[in-house]
């Protein structure tokens, strides 16, 4: 397991080597729960926002992994480079225990012809990896963003089409797809092939000034929830959204800061570290940023644990008068360094 963290605790140890040692698909579904449960505790112990999703999502990367090995091997699937593409909050590692899937797949094909017959090998693979994900509690992608779908399993021309067309024209569909395929992450197969169409896509995106301006204008479309006395401000039942108006302020100014300046990190705290200064943020800004980043993840995990546990559907909503006050205060703060982002982006593309 290639991880940055360390696996001190004989749970994590053992989940690691089930893991390893999974050959068997259909136990693949109960290996999931144990993993949720773990991580339901790790999440819940004290750990902050950006330390949570990463754990999550470094195990979800895992079990994904061990899932496409296995069932690649129940396919004859031709030799050619491939590659599976782990994309939105997934490609961010920054997965929380409400997710569904977001994936494509991209290979080599030498013609247009031979794109096609590929593709149609490639399918059925794609499509029973997608299932075996939905079966382990990964739920498929309503808006059908998964290598399962022909428009998303792709030769590596064919997605760099796709992405000259989103940047050439960004219509609104092409800023949606943006927000999800710009956060791409080659997961498992022949990697350089998934970060030769990354570093395609950064070389674009730098080029293209105009692209990131309406990037930034359709991010600033998301109000932070703050009143003009600095307080929080909520929706109907008292729920404020913290997904839509909370973590994907910081996501998507960090993507588009990422994304103008070049920046290979795709995590939106290493993208701020690493793209933070060109925009314009002083390194104590950055941290501020990345703080308050952290804390509304913190919090958003909080909500859906305390929903699990109560067998609720875990959502994205948060009830701020639930809070105690030091939360409640954290939040607002939180909040601020959104607004503050927010601001940046204003002044940098003049909007």
């Amino acid at each position: 397991m290639n991880t940055e963290f360390t696996l001190p605790c004989r749970l994590q140890l053992e989940l690691v080597t089930a893991l390893g040692a999974l050959t068997d698909l259909d136990a693949a579904p109960a290996l999931s729960l144990r993993l949720r449960e773990y991580l339901l505790t790790a999440a819940g112990g004290g750990l902050d926002g950006l330390a949570a999703t990463r754990l999550i999502s470094v195990f979800n990367d895992c079990l994904t992994s061990r899932i496409i090995e296995l069932t690649a091997r129940r396919h004859r699937l031709p030799s050619v480079a491939w590659c599976w593409l782990a994309l939105g909050s997934e490609g961010r590692h920054e997965q929380t225990f409400v997710t569904d899937q977001d994936n494509g797949l991209i290979f080599n094909a030498i013609s247009e012809q031979e794109a096609v017959a590929l593709r149609q090998i490639f399918l059925p693979f794609a499509q029973e990896v997608n299932q075996h994900l939905a079966d382990c509690g990964f739920a498929l992608c309503s808006g059908q963003i998964m290598a399962g779908n022909p428009a998303w399993c792709l030769s590596f021309e064919e997605w760099r089409s796709r992405f000259i067309d989103w940047v050439r024209r960004p219509e609104p569909e092409a800023l949606l797809n943006a927000s999800i395929f710009f956060d791409l992450r080659p997961l498992f197969g022949e990697l350089a092939l998934g970060e030769k169409l990354r570093t395609l896509l950064l070389s674009m995106t730098v080029a293209t000034p105009s692209f990131q301006h309406l990037m930034a204008a359709n991010a600033l479309q998301a109000d932070v929830p703050l009143n003009y006395r600095g307080e929080v401000s909520v929706g109907e039942g008292g729920v404020v959204d913290l997904k839509k108006y909370g973590s994907r302020i910081f996501v998507d100014a960090a993507r588009i800061f990422a994304l103008s300046s070049g920046a290979t990190a795709v995590s939106t705290a290493e993208r701020l570290h690493e793209a933070g200064s060109s925009a314009g943020l002083p390194a104590a800004e950055i941290a501020a940023v990345n703080a308050g980043f952290s804390h509304i993840l913190r919090l958003r995990l909080a909500q859906q644990i305390e929903a699990i546990a109560l067998g609720e559907p875990a959502g994205y909503g948060l009830k701020p008068a639930m809070l105690h006050d030091m939360d409640r205060a954290i939040l607002r703060e939180a909040l601020k360094q959104a607004k503050r982002l927010q601001q940046r982006l204003k002044l940098n593309y003049a909007l």
